[in-house]
């Protein structure tokens, strides 16, 4: 039986980026080593290195004065190397759910955070962003409760900044469509969803943001010690790097962003198509801006609840994997990453249907 990967993340890669992965575990280019066992000064791993920041720069269109880093740590060490290397006074955040708030937990301990707008639900867009902050702060896209910032809300937030640095989580809606990222100071992110296996954290920052903040910064958590050190001030997560480069491949060849970006509006548009119409389920984002293309939640109607462990046994019986809500919010969630062909998602769509036409 066919597997339909729907997991959260760690999640689906490209068939082919596994089995090329899988290959270099074995013998990495030839070498006669694996990739697992190479060092990361070897010079036949630099070349890794620098054509995966190349591409980052020329899939997302990275201005000049921009730099790529791979890094340790997740997006999660981002929430505290992020305030120790801009937050000097305040800090403004766009509260979002779950990872936010964690992100603001963490720069509270660096200075004064102001939160400009809260909702999990919806993204909202009624708000100022105070122009004396060292910084705002957003989260593109949110996993747990399924919003992501739409194009046109970007949009708005770029017009409101003024002079403001902006500073984004994209750890699960990254390289899934294009962005400006010159309206940005930091974008960074987990790579575990779009990129890559777990271990390797991108980070895009603009080097003039940097050394504007009195106090003194570890070695490890200053950004400019891993530009200078061309990401390898330490041994980088070497496989994780590797197989984002072959990531970037893949999205090259296939069309880059605007190809994967209006695949990624096809998944979607069918899976919410089959959800609004559904008599047992329904999204758990009613409005329709602001639903994640990502990570589609839902749930059953009011007077079905009590169908919700059969449903899930029904749908691992047809190869659905990890469409169990998070814990927080429960129903479901498929996560429909950039590699989640429209194959899968119709598979997803029919075993849907199938369960309600018996019920």
């Amino acid at each position: 039986m066919k597997k339909y990967n729907f997991n959260a993340g760690p999640s689906i890669l490209p068939q082919e980026v596994i089995e090329q992965t899988a290959n270099a575990v074995k013998d990495f280019q030839g070498e006669g080593l694996s990739i697992l066992e190479i060092s990361h000064r070897a010079k036949y791993f630099q070349p890794v290195m620098d054509e995966a920041e190349a591409l980052m720069k020329e899939l997302l269109g990275v201005p000049e004065g921009y730099r790529v880093l791979f890094l340790g740590g997740g997006a999660s060490m981002q929430f505290c190397m992020l305030p120790f290397n801009m937050l000097e006074k305040k800090a403004a955040y766009l509260n979002t759910g779950v990872w936010s708030k964690k992100a603001i937990k963490e720069a509270k301990g660096f200075g004064e955070v102001v939160e400009v707008a809260a909702s999990t639900n919806s993204i909202p867009s009624d708000y100022e962003i105070p122009q004396d902050v060292d910084y705002f702060h957003i989260t593109t896209n949110n996993t747990i409760y399924g919003t992501e910032i739409s194009d046109a809300k970007l949009q708005q937030i770029y017009a409101k900044k003024g002079n403001v640095a902006l500073i984004a989580d994209m750890s699960s809606d990254i390289l899934s469509r294009p962005i400006d990222v010159s309206q940005y100071d930091i974008i960074y992110g987990g790579a575990q969803k779009n990129l890559a296996p777990a271990g390797v954290t991108f980070v895009i920052v603009k080097e003039a943001c940097l050394g504007k903040v009195s106090r003194y910064i570890p070695t490890m958590l200053n950004y400019q010690t891993h530009i200078d050190g061309g990401s390898m001030f330490n041994t980088p997560p070497v496989l994780p790097i590797y197989t984002a480069l072959l990531t970037l491949r893949w999205l090259k060849a296939n069309g880059g962003l605007e190809w994967i970006e209006k695949r990624n509006k096809e998944k979607a548009d069918l899976l919410y198509k089959c959800l609004d119409e559904s008599k047992l389920f329904t999204p758990t984002v009613m409005e329709t801006e602001d639903r994640s293309r990502m990570n589609i939640c839902f749930v059953f109607k009011p007077g079905y609840e009590d169908l919700q462990d059969d449903f899930f046994k029904f749908a691992t019986a047809k190869g659905m994997v990890g469409i169990k809500g998070h814990r927080l919010v429960g129903g479901f969630r498929a996560s429909c990453y950039n590699a989640m062909d429209i194959e899968g998602v119709q598979a997803l769509v029919d075993c849907i249907k199938e369960y309600e036409a018996m019920h």
